[in-house]
């Protein structure tokens, strides 16, 4: 009969695995991951770039459907243009393992308030999960600094945004480069809420993948990977220590819009809602929280009536039963509810959400959800990822007023 582990017995065996994978990573410290086809960069014109991209992903992309036209533009970099000519111009930044499509909705709504808008294809992305393996954080920031360049060719006034990873990267270049006018940040993930995290570089360089590819779980969609190489978690992680350790030295005094969710899995909240109240200084800057703030916290309504020192943090809560939404997601605050794959009628329904395989099964037959961040569980109920923002017309309004701020 197999006996069970006790807690104590199970706590030693996590040090002893981290130390042997740390000394494993020091014996190769001088081994380095090879790079993988990469996408084009250093292009003189965002055309340029939008086009040898797409004709880069056409050769190397893993196909998830029949319709590889419809893949690769909504893989492909995107640009939006206002219905007059512009002065201001924004360039978003996608997140690890995602796609330009994050923006769609974001896009649009920012052209509709007179911005120049364009994404960007992070390298190692667009393609298949295997090609961020080599890949480095360098790579990342190469792209966000000809992006701006190629942008501020074309307008005055120059803004970046991003989700998550690609947060982290527009805030680090805006910090190193005063000429940028502002910010949105989408799950801003400046400090994962992981323990541990730090190890992961070290774990890269001996191992690589953490979730070794399988055909018994998909490893992407036609919109963004659902498995990552262990060397996209920790250029991740490099790109969170750099924007911390950059932002402790010198606050961000342009106006910035942060969006957060209380029960994000993938970022500490609480460490982005503080560093938002010491280092993000304007007073036009807003961070939208979706849930219940922590405990000892207080905070301004969305009307904004109260003038104590939280008036910038604006609340909703994320429990929504009459829309069968138990709680808000990492990546549901970016789209809209009408959006065509991701909104509540959309065809991209994520069922992949940490339950387990029956009630992933219900969901995949397409019986009806709740909606929550991952690894949500509750009795009774199957629970699909929150794709979609309810509060999605109010966010792009504060977004629009954050914006306008001098």
């Amino acid at each position: 009969m197999v006996q069970p582990v006790h807690k104590s017995h199970a706590a030693l065996r996590w040090p002893c695995r981290v130390g042997l994978l740390l000394v494993a990573a020091m014996l190769c410290a001088g081994c380095a991951a090879p790079r993988g086809p990469m996408v084009p960069l250093g292009q003189g014109s965002f055309a340029q770039y939008r086009t040898e991209t797409q004709d880069w992903m056409a050769q190397h992309r893993a196909f998830q459907s029949d319709e590889h036209d419809s893949e690769l533009a909504r893989n492909a970099p995107m640009e939006w243009r206002p219905a007059q000519p512009a002065r201001k111009g924004v360039v978003l930044f996608h997140g690890l393992g995602d796609s330009p499509w994050s923006f769609a909705d974001i896009g649009q709504a920012l052209a509709g308030q007179g911005f120049l808008v364009r994404t960007a294809l992070l390298p190692g992305h667009g393609t298949r999960p295997a090609d961020l393996i080599g890949v480095d954080l360098d790579d990342w920031r190469r792209l966000v600094a000809q992006q701006a360049a190629l942008l501020a060719q074309e307008v005055p006034e120059v803004y970046l945004g991003g989700f998550s990873t690609g947060a982290n990267l527009a805030l680090e270049y805006a910090l190193d480069h005063p000429e940028v006018a502002g910010l949105v940040l989408f799950s801003p993930a400046l400090k994962s809420g992981v323990p541990l995290d730090w190890i992961v570089p070290w774990v890269a360089r001996v191992r690589t993948w953490l979730r070794q590819p399988d055909s018994a779980q998909p490893q992407q969609t036609p919109l963004r990977y659902l498995n990552v190489p262990t060397n996209g978690f920790a250029q991740y992680y490099r790109s969170a220590a750099a924007v911390r350790e950059k932002i402790a030295r010198q606050p961000y005094a342009r106006p910035a819009l942060l969006v957060l969710a209380q029960h994000d899995s993938v970022v500490d909240v609480e460490h982005v809602l503080g560093t938002f109240e010491t280092r993000f200084t304007h007073p036009a800057s807003r961070l939208i929280w979706y849930g219940e703030l922590p405990a000892g916290r207080d905070a301004a309504m969305p009307q904004r009536e109260s003038t104590g020192q939280h008036t910038r943090v604006l609340v909703r809560t994320d429990k929504l039963p009459q829309q069968r939404i138990s709680q808000f997601s990492h990546m549901g605050v970016l789209f809209s509810p009408t959006n065509p794959l991701y909104g509540t009628e959309g065809t991209q329904r994520m069922c992949w959400n940490g339950q387990d395989a029956a009630d992933q099964a219900r969901c995949m037959a397409g019986e009806p959800v709740w909606y929550s961040d991952w690894g949500y569980r509750e009795s009774a109920k199957v629970h699909a990822r929150l794709t979609f923002n309810p509060y999605f017309d109010w966010q792009a309004e504060v977004m629009r007023e954050v914006l306008a701020a001098e």
